[in-house]
């Protein structure tokens, strides 16, 4: 089941609360005690500058799939969240003689220096978001691969593919009220030149939805080969008993350029095409209890302009994709991050586990 450390960062008290979340996930992760101490590092500057900068926040704590599947296997995912003044000048704050006064002196400069990924997002008068992953050690960082069925909540960071489409996918998962687990799940599959990301939303949260989204999520790992339309229709067998689920499947030829794309139940997809964002639609059903008798795919092509983001019902119906273009080019966990943040506000509480999964080009740069 995906666990999920969701720390409310508004006093110094938190602070143990964050380093105790990464000591967590790191278990999890099976990282060594260097880089266990450095995880904990991390989310305890993060969580000081939350206090320090923007009068608190929240802190995300997970255990991912490492990028591409790279044999380094789990690794901590640490996001920081406010809705604070954001940064007026963020390569200043990077830098490592930059002071965040009565912190551990540390600053988002070290925290990048020590995790494995590291990328931050701000805005002024709207906030900052600083994702950092730690994995086993420090020589991992940046090794690409091909995104694999690894244990954890799904496959973060960068894929890069021996064809002429280099993506990156990466995620964010919010359980309802602060919840040890979440009933959503995601995961990304490759098999040959076929990248497929699925996301499973358990049906309501707690415990049963738990199950049936690690369900969805084992079942997927071993059947990504297959098509969308088919894989749904392993989904909704291997649910049978379950609480069932909602799942959307989009798969990637990454030598073809092609999407496809398959939906049942309420996960949301929408796919950027140039300057606009298409819906992707599933079809009315439950996997894993009622099954559509027909399961059409949609197809569209993939380019470098692209950008595809799956979600959970946890996100308002009515939320606006990434529009700062800044956004396109960052780590897709990074921007599933962002997403969740500008969706809610205090006035519009979560009602649902949420979680959102980004399937993005690899820039340039990067690849």
């Amino acid at each position: 089941m995906t666990r999920v450390w969701d720390v409310p960062v508004h006093d110094s008290t938190r602070l143990r609360d964050a380093r105790v979340a990464a000591e967590g996930a790191s278990a999890l992760a099976g990282l060594d005690r260097a880089r266990a101490d450095a995880a904990a590092l991390v989310a305890t500057e993060l969580a000081t500058n939350l206090l320090k900068h923007a009068h608190g926040g929240q802190l995300l704590v997970e255990a991912v799939a490492a990028p591409g599947g790279r044999a380094d296997g789990l690794m901590v995912q640490i996001a920081a969240v406010d809705h604070g003044p954001g940064m007026a000048d963020v390569p200043a704050a990077l830098d490592d003689g930059f002071s965040t006064a009565g912190s551990l002196g540390a600053g988002l400069g070290t925290c990048r220096r020590l995790a494995d990924d590291f990328d931050l997002h701000s805005v002024l008068g709207r906030g900052t978001v600083a994702l950092a992953r730690i994995g086993g050690t420090a020589a991992s960082r940046g090794r690409p691969g091909a995104a694999g069925g690894r244990t954890g909540s799904g496959a973060a960071g960068e894929v890069v593919a021996d064809a002429p489409f280099g993506v990156r996918v990466g995620g964010v998962n919010v359980p309802f009220r602060g919840a040890e687990h979440s009933g959503d799940a995601w995961t990304c599959v490759r098999a040959g030149d076929l990248l497929t990301l699925m996301l499973a939303d358990g049906l309501g949260h707690g415990p049963e939805a738990a199950l049936a989204s690690t369900a969805a999520v084992e079942e997927a790992r071993r059947s990504g080969h297959l098509p969308p339309a088919e894989l749904l229709r392993r989904l909704d067998d291997a649910l049978r008993g379950t609480r069932g689920a909602a799942a959307a499947v989009a798969q990637l030829d990454l030598r073809a350029g092609r999407l496809r794309f398959a939906g049942i139940g309420n996960v949301g997809a929408r796919l950027r095409e140039g300057d606009s964002w298409r819906h992707l639609l599933s079809r009315p059903g439950i996997v894993g209890a009622y099954r559509p008798s027909r399961l059409p795919e949609t197809e569209a092509r993939w380019a470098p302009d692209r950008l595809l983001v799956l979600h959970s019902d946890g996100l308002p119906s009515r939320w606006a994709p990434p529009a700062d273009p800044r956004l396109l080019s960052a780590d897709p966990a990074l921007t599933a991050t962002v997403t969740v943040r500008d969706a809610g506000s205090s006035a519009r509480p979560a009602r649902d586990d949420t979680a959102v999964a980004v399937l993005s080009p690899t820039p340039p740069d990067r690849t």
